[in-house]
């Protein structure tokens, strides 16, 4: 299991939302780069990276600064908000990001996916999955699709993903404790391909994390919880080496 710490960036600031919602954008953090370098200081291999502007307005629009972050830590970085067009997704990955999320594009556009996982490779590309009861969220959750979770989730395998972030938006930056009736779910249909879920909305607590381990969840995306102090990172990255 790998733990994602992440990084929201709005106007170039380091921020968390509740339930997506932009107007609760709360600052979280003075310097990106210093966040970054301390969570490869607690054995982080990986950065979740989200462009909130990028997601809003449908292009990005803080792309600097993740290309800095991957430019100048040993990070692996993970990237989503604003990816519409295969120009975005190679232009990401060939200058150091390490994987790409495609989400609203997934679902307006799924041969752009397939496309995507074809050129670039199948660990490269990750879909998003966002939720609210269960029916896919689009254009940074401002809008609710009439797209069922699973069934994109099976699209999407058909097109060659392996990888998928699952978000309960009704959980996301509440800190009470993950979707795991609907993260187990979506990890169980998706192996059927050898799909891999990470988990993101929620986690508040260790328990949280060894829950999701338990129910065999690929990854797990912590934000809020990291920078309140309810989860120690450095125990949470140990837990998920550990057998």
């Amino acid at each position: 299991m790998i733990i994602f710490p992440a990084i929201d960036i709005k106007n170039g600031k380091c921020v968390r939302l509740t339930k997506g919602d932009f107007s609760t954008a709360e600052k979280v953090a003075d310097d990106y780069m210093i966040t970054a370098k301390s969570f490869a200081l607690y054995g982080a291999e990986w950065i979740h990276m989200i462009d909130l502007d990028g997601a809003k307005f449908a292009k990005p629009r803080n792309a600097d600064i993740f290309l800095d972050v991957a430019a100048n830590t040993e990070l692996k970085v993970q990237v989503g908000g604003g990816i519409r067009t295969l120009e975005t997704v190679e232009s990401y990955l060939s200058r150091g990001i390490a994987r790409v999320i495609l989400g609203s594009v997934a679902v307006q556009n799924p041969g752009l996916v397939k496309t995507a996982v074809r050129e670039f490779g199948s660990e490269r590309v990750v879909v998003g999955i966002d939720a609210k009861n269960g029916m896919v969220a689009t254009n940074g959750w401002l809008e609710t699709s009439e797209v069922n979770f699973i069934s994109l989730a099976k699209q999407m395998g058909q097109a060659g993903v392996r990888y998928f972030i699952f978000t309960d938006i009704d959980k996301d930056g509440t800190l009470s404790r993950p979707n795991h009736i609907k993260t187990r779910q979506l990890q169980t249909e998706v192996a059927e391909f050898g799909g891999n879920v990470i988990a993101s909305g929620g986690i508040k607590t260790i328990n949280n994390i060894k829950t999701l381990k338990k129910n065999g969840v690929y990854g797990a995306i912590c934000g809020k919880s990291i920078y309140c102090g309810t989860l120690n990172l450095a125990a949470a990255i140990k837990l998920t080496i550990d057998s």
